[in-house]
Order: C-alpha cells, then sequence, then structure tokens
C-alpha cells in the first residue's frame, strides 16, 4: 500500500513538475512569433541609422487598404518618434493598380502624396469616383498645388520609372503578396492571417517588433559607446 501510495505521489509530483516547466515556458515566449505573426524577409538590407522603418505595401485599388487607413491614421499619431512611416504602391501586375501607382510616385517626388492620400482614397471608395488615366489624376493632383502639365510629365520621366522598379522590387524581396501589408525595418513582413486576424493586431505586431528593434539598437550603440570617464579611440 506504502509503495502504491509512494508511486502515486511520485506520478503526481513529475505532473506538477511538467506544468510547471510549462508555464514557465510560456511566461518566456515571446507575445509574438515569427511563421506565425510574422514572416522574417531573408536577404533583408541592413538598416544603420538608429531609427526603424514601417512601410506599408498599399495599392488604391484594394478595398481592404480603405478598410485600413483609419487604423493607419490612427497609428501614426502614437507610435514612437524613432519610428519612421512611408508608403509604397503595389502593382502586381494590374493596369489599374500601376495606374495609381505611378500616380502616387509622381506625388510623393512632387511632395504632395501625403496631403493628399486620404483624400484621393476617399474620393474612390466613398464617392465611388474612379480616374481612368492619368489626365483625370493630375487634375485632382493639381488640387494640392501642383501643375497639372509639370505632374503629366514628371509620371512619365525616368526618375519615376526608376523608383517605381525599385519599389517593386523591394516588395518582392519582402515576400508582399497581399495588401495592406506592413514591413517593419527591412526585416520582417507582418499582413493578416488566421493568428493575425484583424487590424488591430496587425498593429500590435508591428509595434512589438518595432520596440524589440529599438531596444536591439540601443543596446548595440550602448555597448559600442566608450566606457564612461574614458577616451574614444583616435
Amino acid at each position: 500500500m506504502k509503495r502504491k501510495m509512494l508511486g502515486v505521489m511520485a506520478l503526481v509530483s513529475v505532473a506538477l513538475m511538467s506544468a510547471s516547466g510549462l508555464l514557465l515556458a510560456q511566461a518566456d515566449a515571446p507575445k509574438y512569433q515569427e511563421g506565425v505573426h510574422f514572416e522574417a524577409i531573408e536577404g533583408a538590407p541592413v538598416r544603420t541609422d538608429d531609427g526603424v522603418e514601417v512601410v506599408e505595401a498599399f495599392s488604391y485599388m484594394c478595398t481592404h487598404c480603405a478598410t485600413f487607413e483609419p487604423y493607419i491614421t490612427s497609428w501614426k499619431q502614437r507610435k514612437p518618434e524613432a519610428v519612421t512611416f512611408k508608403r509604397i504602391p503595389v502593382v502586381f501586375g494590374r493596369s489599374s493598380w500601376e495606374l495609381y501607382a505611378r500616380a502616387y510616385v509622381t506625388a510623393e517626388m512632387m511632395g504632395i502624396a501625403d496631403k493628399a492620400h486620404g483624400e484621393l482614397m476617399d474620393k474612390i471608395w466613398k464617392e465611388r469616383e474612379i480616374m481612368r488615366d492619368m489626365d483625370e489624376l493630375a487634375a485632382f493632383y493639381a488640387g494640392f498645388g501642383v501643375d497639372a502639365d509639370t505632374f503629366l510629365a514628371t509620371s512619365k520621366s525616368f526618375a519615376v520609372d526608376a523608383k517605381m522598379r525599385k519599389d517593386q522590387r523591394s516588395l518582392q524581396t519582402a515576400g508582399v503578396r497581399g495588401t495592406p501589408s506592413l514591413v517593419v525595418e527591412g526585416k520582417y513582413l507582418v499582413a493578416g492571417n488566421e493568428a493575425v486576424a484583424n487590424y488591430d493586431v496587425m498593429l500590435d505586431v508591428v509595434d512589438f517588433l518595432a520596440n524589440r528593434e529599438l531596444a536591439a539598437k540601443a543596446s548595440r550603440s550602448a555597448a559600442q559607446a566608450p566606457a564612461e570617464g574614458g577616451d574614444a579611440e583616435d
């Protein structure tokens, strides 16, 4: 009888230890995990500045991007100052997407992309007004202080062509397959899936990754700084 009780007690002890170990492992696990909530980008370029860059891959032709716009606008107002934000318009081989991507890049080069962005998204998805050629888009952007003819000429320029090629290559490198998607520091791709079920979660994953990158950069900077009271190398 005693042996039986000792055996039961031993099994209970093992079970408790296993449960305790599992709880500790869960406590140590990061809030979001690679391969579940985000993907690491192979061959990502190394950024050497102290800040962290977040890129939204979007299209004016994407209804989900229109839905996402209030979320990203709110996030931009609360993001850390060291986190910078930019947009890259996706083409995906679609002529209508390419038209709006070219218009966005043109507006970006002329310094009015951010100012016009929300209004263009609203015009398409709230007012249901689609602009079907660059002439109509040039007329729209003329409302933001640029000359329509200059906008048209710029849209056909080598500089816009080169930037569009560069932007699309960067999206391909990041593995962007849908919109909206977010790229953090060129290293991580965050997109909707079963584990990232809504835009609040998507942006929380972005915050998690951005804060982790900022902490890592601060740690490296501290390690590279001269010891207090010492002299820097010549």
